[in-house]
């Protein structure tokens, strides 16, 4: 039981309350309190289970969730931000870019592969983390090594330690009693004389290094390191070999994802010497190099494969964005909705609990976290294969953003987008002044323009923000410094007069 408690190295998060994981989302996302209390209830519940005995633990199955809403109020940022909490492996995929087993395109189980992959590549960075400052005392001594070469490592590699000197003498023969003096029954042979050098060359090489030019190397070599600690040799340049990758391009073929073809060409590549490439870098730039490949080799990469498999295992979340997509309405058949049909029919098994083979190892989908969501705006989720709506027993539904949550979104998240904006134009000496009044204006404007046209929730924000501020953000560096004052009739300006053209989506998306 230790051992699977052990498996989620996510710190204090993890056993964060319900409560308190609505309160950190609060912080990010407005409003859907129902959204964010149905997944803070099911990562709780993820903690639970791993405190449970073996026997129950495996029949405990996380309860999956299908979000339903409009675009833009907060689906796939919950989702984000869950993740991050509970430091699991994390991945969002569209449902579109999945084809049925047959046809050409993406197969379903490469969305477990490519978790996989995140979950390894998560691990790794773990555990290069903490053999940091291990690497970093092998990367001072690489950078040594090229910056003062050893002259006598050279030499000893060059000439290596010589075996017995075998110098041909003359030659002899002898003729045994039995052979009758007979010229086919004698024994010709070669004397040979080994151990001895033959000439003084060959005596050089047996002689003992010099002991005063070893101290002379070993003192300019403290010297160096000194500097190097210092700072002062980082524009230095040196010349080291460096590990290529070879980036193959994505194969898919009927339906079944090449990932471990590639993998395979990668490390065949290697054999024919296109594996490491002669650089001249500085020695800032290969102090990275370096470090990273030291920080590499540090790593058992079979460990972090087995820790990033039960990361995964146990603590994994797909998100399955634009799900409605795959739906077939009930009044249409035949046509493209076949293979809508049979990517459902796809994923039904991945989402129940199936073996999926991966580059490192099998990986066991049963307690995946797959949290679903869509619009729902044509289609809805009862066209969805009863199959597949039963495996996702939680529906929560997002509600529309209106004045009142634009107003919000604008000022009360972390890195709320009027900060954002102010920091951006601060970095041209402007300075923005934004009057609360007009701020409420923009949130008025934002809820009516998305009434009029397509609503497409908070993401109205960014274009309203973008064009009352295009003409300032292209003069910025020509006016600054300045301060700049936005007030409602500056937004009145900018945007208001816009907003009451007819056509809107000329303008605003």
């Amino acid at each position: 039981m230790s051992e699977k408690k052990d498996i989620v190295k996510t710190g204090e998060t993890c056993q964060m309350t319900p409560r308190e994981i609505v309160s950190e989302l609060d912080k990010y996302i407005i409003g859907q309190k129902k959204a964010k209390r149905a997944v803070a209830v099911a990562l709780r519940n993820r903690i639970r289970r791993l405190k449970l005995e073996p026997e129950i633990r495996d029949d405990i199955t996380p309860k999956n969730i299908l979000m339903i809403g409009p675009t833009g109020v907060g689906k796939t940022e919950i989702a984000r931000r869950l993740a991050k909490l509970a430091g699991s492996p994390f991945i969002k995929v569209e449902a579109t870019k999945y084809t049925e087993v047959g046809y050409v395109g993406r197969d379903v189980e490469s969305m477990v592969r490519d978790l996989m992959a995140a979950g390894f590549q998560m691990v790794k960075q773990e555990m290069q983390e903490s053999v940091t400052q291990e690497a970093e005392k092998r990367t001072e001594e690489v950078l040594l090594d090229l910056l003062l070469p050893d002259k006598n490592k050279k030499q000893k590699e060059k000439k290596s330690k010589p075996g017995p000197i075998v110098r041909p003498m003359g030659a002899f023969s002898i003729n045994p009693e039995n052979s009758g003096g007979s010229i086919n029954g004698s024994i010709i042979g070669t004397t040979l004389q080994v151990g001895i050098p033959i000439n003084k060359q060959e005596e050089e090489v047996l002689e003992l290094p010099d002991i005063e030019e070893d101290e002379k190397f070993k003192a300019t070599k403290e010297k160096l390191r000194i500097m190097l600690k210092e700072g002062k040799l980082e524009e230095r340049t040196v010349e080291l070999y460096v590990n290529q990758n070879p980036q193959f391009p994505s194969i898919e073929m009927m339906g079944t994802s090449m990932e471990d073809l590639e993998s395979s060409l990668s490390g065949i590549a290697g054999f024919f010497g296109g594996s490491r490439k002669k650089k001249v870098v500085t020695v800032a730039r290969a102090r990275e190099i370096i470090k990273a490949e030291e920080a590499d080799k540090l790593v058992d990469r079979d460990r972090v494969s087995d820790e990033a498999r039960q990361r995964v295992e146990e603590t994994g979340i797909i998100f399955i964005d634009e799900i409605d997509k795959i739906a077939v309405k009930g009044d249409r058949g035949g046509g493209p909705d076949v293979s809508r049909e049979g990517v459902q029919r796809d994923i039904l098994p991945i989402v129940e609990g199936a073996t999926v083979n991966t580059k490192w190892g099998p990986v066991n989908t049963d307690h995946i976290l797959f949290i679903a969501a869509g619009a729902f705006n044509i289609s809805k989720p009862s066209d969805l294969i009863p199959e597949l709506q039963g495996r996702f027993p939680l529906r929560v539904e997002l509600d529309s953003l209106d004045k009142d949550d634009f107003l919000r979104i604008l000022t009360e998240p972390k890195n709320a987008l009027i900060k954002q904006y102010t920091e951006l134009m601060g970095t041209e000496n402007v300075k923005l002044n934004f009057a609360s009044e007009a701020i409420e204006h923009l949130a008025a404007l934002a809820a009516e323009v998305n009434s009029k046209l397509e609503n497409i929730g908070a993401r109205r924000l960014h274009t309203i923000m973008e064009t009352l501020l295009e003409e300032l953000s292209f003069e910025a560096s020509d006016i600054a410094p300045a301060n700049v004052d936005i007030t409602v009739d500056y937004v009145n300006q900018k945007v208001a007069d816009i907003a009451k053209d007819q056509d809107l989506g000329r303008y605003i998306l």
